[in-house]
């Protein structure tokens, strides 16, 4: 069955947890290569249980080109890469970094599959990588393994839909997408294959590092479906110290990190890198954050966070119950995006969410939001590398005693429940409270005694026919680290 809804729908919304079976969305992952990509990796693979990676392709971007072993000199148009000037290959970090992660993760993997037998094989990942168009930024003038693989991916019989993570350039996708259009574009089939890519292919964007998409692929392909993140992921990137609240900042903090990630858990966290860590990329000037001189300089401490700017592609797509793969509008892990053409999602200063800390409207509080969680979450998958499942935490599961779509008038009092079921037998508290920024609705509700399972609201009487109320139920666990997940009820006013 396939069910399309607004942006990327990957289950049905009317369907409760217990009754999901393995629904792990689709996706590629695109990457230049940059440290940031290598640790958003690593933590990637600790999360490839909960996905269908389908593919992982090396692309350049206006940061990262391997240059074409010609000597020919390249100048990019981008406004970040100016700084770069004329050169013939740039901070180029080789083909083989990806297969010697996973490498790393196949130390690791036996263990990992102790705590869930979804985690595919290193060698099922090692067979998904490939090199795509990665000579120049915004290179799309041939087809390359990638783009190939890319495009077969487009073409096959599997309705389900793709998110393309684009960690770098968008070209090598573009270059799949040009492929398909060279090939079909003069047949009968054409109407038929761009309805079938446009509603398969979703793009999500960290920066837009090249020219490609707005060039190409918005002209050419304009039905694709697009997620553009180019604020949000600030806060979980290099300027993370201004960016988060402090109040997430323990959890970014070096302390955190060498207890919780890096040291005692395995080889593939422990090629994790942080500031004045000792490691060197050497073929790229720019990673001197390894240098303990270059890290006192810049105000940092030992093992302090570097970057993860891409992780967000990722997370957006791991299921925690809040149901944001239905509407990139409604917010989750992966940040919240707004509707802003009509197959666009994007942030900035039309997706904010209200800062509790700062006491105003905040771009990058849809993502920073939920840093603790999330890394709470991170750290029990970091244990699972080492540790028995005995001796380990595992999230909650959430159950609604009803449907997660429910329709109520004005002064009508909507009743909520749900449960939740620790596979570790540890206790659990409740949370349920409204996310009125994914709303339609304007205002504001009570919840009536919010941290147990049962609870209620009495929908407000200035609403108005249509008006939608998100309201989340949100359970953490007391384990070691504690872990949360969610259950989102949308009320829709009739």
């Amino acid at each position: 069955m396939r069910v399309i809804i607004t942006c990327f729908i990957l289950l049905l919304a009317t369907v409760s947890y217990a009754q999901l079976s393995n629904p792990k969305p689709r996706t590629i992952v695109t990457t230049d290569g940059e440290v940031d990509d290598m640790d958003s990796f690593i933590r990637l693979l600790l999360y490839t249980n909960d996905l269908n990676i389908v593919g992982i392709v090396y692309s350049s971007s206006e940061f990262h080109y391997a240059g074409d072993g010609k000597g020919t000199k390249f100048t990019s148009n981008m406004p970040w890469a100016k700084q770069y000037g004329t050169r013939t290959d740039l901070r180029w970090l080789g083909t083989q970094w990806i297969q010697e992660y996973i490498d790393k993760y196949a130390q690791v993997y036996s263990n990992l599959a102790l705590h869930d037998k979804n985690y595919p094989s290193p060698q099922h990942l090692k067979s998904l990588v490939k090199v795509g168009n990665i000579t120049f930024e915004g290179e799309m003038e041939h087809d390359t393994e990638g783009s190939n693989f890319i495009k077969k991916i487009l073409l096959d019989e599997d309705e389900t839909p793709v998110l393309a993570q684009i960690w770098g350039g968008t070209n090598t996708v573009a270059r799949a997408l040009k492929s398909i259009e060279d090939e079909y574009k003069s047949s009968k089939k054409w109407n038929e294959i761009y309805k079938k890519v446009s509603d398969k292919l979703v793009l999500y964007l960290i920066l837009d590092q090249d020219e490609t998409y707005k060039k190409y692929v918005s002209v050419s392909w304009p039905d694709v479906n697009v997620i553009d993140n180019s604020a949000q992921f600030w806060c979980l990137a290099y300027p993370w110290k201004q960016m988060a609240p402090a109040s997430m900042h323990p959890y970014l903090s070096g302390k955190w990190f060498a207890e919780n990630i890096k040291l005692d858990h395995g080889a593939l966290l422990g090629g994790y890198f942080l500031w004045g860590d000792g490691q060197k990329l050497e073929k790229d000037f720019d990673h001197t954050h390894g240098d303990t001189v270059e890290m006192k300089k810049k105000g940092m401490s030992k093992y302090d966070f570097i970057s993860e700017g891409d992780s967000p592609s990722y997370l957006y797509l791991v299921d925690v119950g809040l149901r944001s793969t239905e509407d990139a509008s409604y917010g989750g892990w992966g940040g919240r995006m707004v509707k802003s053409a009509a197959h666009k999602w994007q942030d900035g200063d039309i997706a904010m969410d209200y800062n509790p800390a700062t006491q105003k409207d905040d771009k990058t509080y849809p993502q920073t939001r939920w840093i603790d969680v999330m890394q709470n979450d991170f750290a029990a998958r970091a244990n699972w590398c080492v540790k028995d499942v005995k001796s380990a935490n595992h999230a909650p599961a959430v159950k609604l005693g009803h449907s997660n779509n429910l329709s109520a008038a004005a002064g009508e009092t909507v009743k909520l429940s749900a449960v939740a079921i620790d596979p570790d037998k540890n206790n659990v508290s409740y949370k349920w409270w409204q996310y009125f920024e994914a709303d339609s609705y304007a205002g504001k509700i009570a919840v009536n005694e919010p941290s147990l399972s049962k609870t209620s609201f009495v929908v407000p009487a200035d609403v108005k026919k249509g008006d939608t109320i998100h309201v989340i139920c949100e359970v953490t666990d007391n384990g070691l680290p504690a872990l949360t997940r969610y259950q989102r009820v949308i009320v829709t006013v009739k």
